[in-house]
């Protein structure tokens, strides 16, 4: 089932460094997804705009000199609604957050890995789940007060036992998912583990 859903997925790969971007084709090929690669943001865009329905995932480079990735990412969010994972050399922890509160997905480090380039396709299921779920709704913000009610909930099970659901029943917040804690979760522990390295 995994693999077969893999296989058919549409990729569009970005960057502006066309040896990273050749490299990123080849390991998103060898995983046999369909890749278009784009040397900048706006290429990019224009093909979005141009066939809206035949892409299942946007991969891009943070920083690019004629659009940075954010820029590309806030535009595919209003007009489009497909995953958007960034990739960068720098793990700096607020970089990390502006990327997830700016709407992606997920967000790797270079040079991306095979590990984690098998394991993109689960983006694709969970937007699509959450697209049918609410399909109007607006997108759930992490205010300061609602990210210290996390934190003392991750605190009061420890690092090792929080787990979303633990977390969403004790937070107890209107409008609050299991989905929005546990990837407000995985960018918490990237954050953590990124500061104690």
């Amino acid at each position: 089932m995994n693999d077969e859903f893999r296989i058919g997925m549409h990729i569009l790969a970005v960057d502006d460094d066309r040896t990273c971007l050749k490299i990123l084709g080849r390991l998103l090929e060898s995983c046999q997804y369909h890749v278009t690669t784009a040397p900048s943001a706006r290429m990019a865009l224009n093909l979005l705009r141009e066939n809206k329905n035949k892409y299942d995932l946007v991969m891009s480079n943070v920083h690019m000199p004629d659009m940075d990735g954010f820029k590309l990412l806030e535009l595919v969010g209003l007009e489009m609604d497909l995953p958007v994972i960034m990739f960068s050399e720098n793990d700096d922890p607020k970089l990390v957050m502006k990327a997830i509160d700016v709407g992606a997905c997920d967000y790797l480090l270079k040079p991306v890995q095979l590990k984690e380039v098998k394991m993109i396709w689960q983006h694709v299921i969970r937007k699509k789940k959450t697209s049918k779920r609410s399909n109007d709704d607006p997108r759930f913000k992490w205010s300061r007060d609602l990210h210290h009610k996390f934190v003392v909930a991750v605190n009061q099970f420890g690092v090792e036992k929080a787990r979303p659901k633990k977390i969403l029943n004790l937070m107890n917040i209107e409008n609050l998912t299991k989905e929005h804690v546990a990837s407000h979760l995985q960018v918490f522990f990237f954050i953590s583990y990124a500061l104690d390295f």
